[in-house]
Formats: structure tokens, C-alpha cells, sequence
């Protein structure tokens, strides 16, 4: 199963595809990163970025499914809007391209990648780390978190099946 795991956002999209590999339990990393728009572009064009290196990535890696982070809370009023419509246009994008969804609170994803849900970036990327073999380059948390989110869907699929 190949899950494209998004962590979204206006200014950085974190996304990955990691294969889940059943029989044996164990992920491939095939490829992640991150679209970064233009802080000074007009909000509109932004979001039509973010939509058209989406499209572009799902078209390429043709993903099974998709993990993405759910919004429940956040501190920073003033990015909420902006990272609400952003996930929109994600959430529009594959469900044109016909890909099937799954939302995960990062709560959740906490709690199923490292076995507590107040866990902080860096237990992520250390547990993150064993079950994928990350690429070195990876710096960014919003990458990372991307990988989670597909290991969270992994795991969760893998539970409901026991």
C-alpha cells in the first residue's frame, strides 16, 4: 500500500509516500519533501500552487490513500484560516484525483507513533526514525510529520484488520 501522508499548511506542506509493506510490517520512504509558496504572493495564487504541486505529486506517485492531519486546535489564531483553507485544497485535490482520505488529529498520531499523545517533535523524529530510515536532508518538521501521518494510517489500518 503506498500512503501519502500530508501534514498541511499555506506557507509549508509537508508530504511524503511511504510503503507499507504488510507481510513483512516494515516502510519504504519513496519520496518526501515539502511545497513552500511565496510568503509575499497573493493568498489566492498561493493556494492554487499549493493545488497544482499536489495534483502534480499524486499524478506521479499515483498514492492508494492519503493520511492527512486533522485540525482540532490551534494557538496561533491568526494562521488557522489560512491553514484551514489550505487543507481544503488539498482535501479537493485528491478527492478529484479519487485517492481515499483518512484524518488523523496529531493527537492520535502521537499517541500511535510513539505511545503518548504529548509527545514533542523531537520523540516524533526519533521514533519516526524507527520505523523508516530517513533520509538525511530531511530537516524540516512538517516532512517529518508527514511521515507520521503515514505511519499513523499504516498502523491504524493494521490494527483494524487484527
Amino acid at each position: 500500500m503506498l500512503i501519502l501522508g500530508i501534514d498541511p499548511g499555506i506557507g509549508i506542506t509537508g508530504w511524503s509516500f511511504v510503503e507499507y509493506l504488510e507481510k513483512q510490517d516494515s516502510f519504504n520512504l519513496i519520496k518526501s519533501g515539502s511545497i513552500q509558496t511565496d510568503k509575499s504572493a497573493p493568498h489566492p495564487k498561493r493556494l492554487l500552487e499549493l493545488k497544482d504541486d499536489m495534483d502534480v505529486l499524486i499524478k506521479k506517485y499515483k498514492p492508494d490513500c492519503a493520511s492527512i492531519e486533522q485540525l482540532f486546535f490551534f494557538k496561533n489564531q491568526k494562521t488557522i484560516i489560512p491553514v484551514a483553507q489550505a487543507r481544503g485544497v488539498i482535501l479537493v485535490t485528491l478527492q478529484q484525483n479519487n485517492i481515499d482520505i483518512f484524518e488523523y488529529t496529531p493527537l492520535v498520531v502521537k499517541q500511535t507513533i510513539t505511545g503518548h499523545g504529548r509527545a514533542d517533535k523531537s520523540e516524533v523524529k526519533m521514533m519516526v526514525q524507527n520505523y523508516i530510515k530517513l533520509d538525511e536532508n530531511i530537516k524540516l518538521d512538517d516532512t517529518i510529520d508527514s511521515v507520521a501521518l503515514a505511519i499513523c494510517h499504516a498502523q491504524n489500518t493494521r490494527f483494524q484488520r487484527v
